[in-house]
């Protein structure tokens, strides 16, 4: 503004060039500042508007309001902003009609014609595509107003124009029929004819936010394994793309209405790994029978929820769970609890005395900070920095590998400044290292096969991107429930790339080499593998991590005394408890570097047992015995109701015309109508339901 009141015609040229430069950057990484302007009504729209309107200052302060340029300028930007109103309407009015009421993987809904998505490059931030076609325009008037050539003008706003028409021309088609997805009922009636074909008898119910994803991954392969007909059934679109790879059905149903009208008459048992709002809707069917499976196994309280009264059974990993919920007495009966292991623990190797490498290999992996400000909540406040120094400066060489959880800093401001510091001291101390000779000549020395790792790790992440999504780039969420079809040789190529590629990004740096470890690859067992030996806080990583039988400490972050927080939290009897300032991290260290040191390593092993059940039968046997003794209760309770229901049934008056059309006396619809009680009026909150909202992992 202050460039086109001076008026400097080449100092508004470069201010508007960093405006549309800042403006695809932020969208590009995308910035919280893009969120938060449109909060205080500065938005796109609103930020080109603003824009056009300076350049339109610009002239009248270089006395061209007289001139033809001015009018074609103003003229051009009320045409622009005027077609603003179709482009927004054709795209939302595509996007809705290509909406099926449900996404699916797996599914065969081959009974409904479902046409190819547009091209992505139409619908995908189409707004700022649209918006950015007046840059011809912009450039043009600049130009001319700097040269006096003002047909340059005319033609930047002529192109602009031509632009914005055609791509409005561009998206008509996409209205037809032809284009259309089938309607929500045809669908649904194609769901059901394939569930009823494909006749599931046990079912996943996953519901959650955005960084919940992994409560349900982490049961992916287990469903995949488990005896019967498996099938997940989701709450949430989005959470769909966030899904890993699966053989296992997938039915994504955001609509309760749909859940509740879905046939699931086969289903005998529903797991569900969270406590959330949305379970009211499967949890009101009683002819299968529910079960709390959780999402990990830990002391926190979110472990023995109240909430869980609502199951017909609660199964846990060992022994220590039964007892958890006896102590808690939150009204969970022993008889509805079943111990059934860990299926999910099976990649995790065992500890065999020695390190993995020269030195040994320390895993910090803090959980984060929950929903409230208990200290006992994580280790990374208080205690975190504390850790991460004196591994880095320990007096005998010691790797660190640092593993935050997803979920930290999303609450808590203080958390995330606290993430930034390990890891940039993690950094810090692996820049370091490498420049000491010792290093030096080992990096020397394994440069090549480094180089080649990183190469393999190029090649395998290429082919996964490719095998990633089946069937054609660009298509949307109804295409891809049209072509996800299982294909057992893609996804044993997918199965044998992703372990190619965690040996592959082991191999890619030295095994002294300090790192930080984010996002979705490597895996938390990926690194415990690594490791020998972990740092942690009250979560269900440590009951995890003890499966491997190796040295591990907590800390105790609310500084309850070492008696007391072993009194309280049965995962870390077995475990090197830190106080905050972590001054026993020697006794940890000590343990891993001499067995003779290692005086909890009887107890690690008493505690595995107690805490993940025994080794034999083997968790995924126990898991299968687990849902065929439920399953059978089911059926045996809806062949009482079915039994109760037919005796207190009157006699039906005769009906000669229901005789001779051969229909039934209405048996199996009143039965039906007992079976299935539905109450439209009840809410669905997304919250995670309980006395403690804290998120276990």
């Amino acid at each position: 503004m202050v460039a086109a009141l001076l008026p400097d015609i080449w100092l508004f040229a470069a201010a508007t060039a960093v405006t549309y430069i800042a403006d695809w950057y932020l969208h590009q990484r995308g910035s919280y500042l893009i969120n938060r302007l449109g909060k205080v009504r500065a938005g796109l729209s609103i930020r080109f508007l603003l824009r056009q309107l300076m350049v339109i200052l610009l002239l009248a302060r270089l006395d061209l309001a007289e001139e033809p340029l001015f009018y074609a300028a103003v003229a051009c930007f009320l045409v622009f902003y005027g077609l603003q109103a179709p482009h927004g309407a054709l795209t939302t009015l595509i996007k809705l009609r290509r909406t099926l009421p449900i996404v699916t993987r797996n599914v065969d809904l081959h009974a409904v014609r479902i046409p190819d998505a547009p091209p992505r490059s139409l619908l995908y931030r189409s707004s700022e595509k649209m918006l950015h076609l007046d840059l011809p325009a912009v450039v043009g008037v600049i130009v001319a107003a700097g040269t006096g050539e003002d047909y340059v003008g005319y033609i930047g706003a002529g192109v602009t124009l031509l632009l914005a028409l055609g791509y409005n021309a561009l998206l008509v088609p996409y209205l037809r029929r032809s284009r259309r997805a089938p309607s929500a009922p045809a669908v649904l009636k194609a769901l059901d004819t394939w569930l009823g074909e494909y006749q599931p008898t046990v079912v996943l119910y996953f519901s959650g936010s955005n960084e919940s994803a992994y409560q349900g991954n982490m049961w992916l392969d287990t469903m995949a394994a488990v005896e019967g007909r498996p099938l997940i059934v989701m709450r949430e679109r989005n959470l769909v793309a966030q899904l890993a790879d699966t053989s296992v059905p997938v039915v994504c149903v955001p609509a309760g209405t749909h859940l509740m009208n879905m046939n699931l008459s086969t289903v005998r048992v529903c797991l569900y790994p969270a406590n959330v709002g949305k379970n009211i809707h499967m949890l009101r069917v009683p002819t299968m029978k529910h079960v709390f499976i959780g999402h990990g196994d830990s002391d926190k309280l979110a472990s023995v929820n109240p909430y869980s009264k609502v199951y017909d059974e609660v199964w846990t990993a060992g022994r220590a769970g039964r007892d958890r919920y006896a102590l808690a007495d939150v009204g969970i009966r022993d008889e509805d609890i079943v111990e059934v292991g860990r299926p999910q623990l099976a990649p995790i190797e065992s500890w065999t005395g020695t390190t993995r490498n020269p030195i040994p290999t320390v895993l910090y992996a803090p959980t984060w900070e929950g929903w409230d400000d208990n200290p006992g909540n994580t280790s990374l406040l208080l205690a975190g920095e504390n850790i991460v120094r004196r591994l880095l400066t320990a007096d005998s060489p010691v790797r660190v590998i640092y593993k935050p959880h997803p979920f930290t800093g999303i609450r808590s401001a203080k958390a995330k400044a606290v993430d930034a510091r390990i890891k940039a001291l993690v950094a810090k101390a692996a820049q370091d290292r490498a420049a000491e000779s010792r290093w030096a000549q080992e990096a020397s020395a394994a440069a090549a096969g480094q180089r080649a790792a990183k190469a393999e790790l190029v090649r395998i992440e290429s082919r996964l991107a490719e095998l990633a999504k089946p069937g054609r780039a660009g298509g949307d969420e109804s295409e891809e429930s049209r072509v996800a079809l299982a294909d057992p040789a893609r996804q044993a190529e997918i199965a044998a790339l992703r372990t190619e590629w965690n040996d592959a990004y082991w191999r890619s740096f030295g095994w002294w080499e300090h790192k930080t470890v984010t996002g979705a690859r490597p895996k938390l067992y990926d690194c415990f593998n690594q490791s020998d030996a972990m740092v942690s806080d009250i979560s269900s990583v440590v009951s995890d991590f003890i499966a491997s039988g190796k040295p591990y400490a907590v800390t105790d972050s609310a500084e309850l005394g070492a008696d007391e927080f072993k009194r309280q939290n049965t995962a870390v009897r077995a475990a090197v408890i830190l106080s905050n300032g972590a001054q026993e991290i020697d006794q940890l260290l000590s343990a891993v570097a001499d067995p003779a040191a290692d005086s909890l390593a009887e107890a690690r092993h008493e505690l595995k047992t107690y805490l993940l059940g025994p080794d034999e039968p083997t968790s995924m046997e126990q898991f299968d015995a687990a849902v065929r003794a439920l399953a059978a209760k089911a059926e045996a309770r809806n062949a009482g109701v079915a039994q109760r229901v037919g005796e207190q049934l009157p006699e039906p008056l005769p009906d000669p015309e229901a005789a001779s059309s051969g229909a039934g006396d209405g048996s199996a619809e009143i039965i039906a109508e007992v079976e299935v009680a539905v109450d439209p009026d009840t809410p669905s909150p997304d919250a995670e339901i309980g006395a403690d909202p804290s998120v276990i992992r």
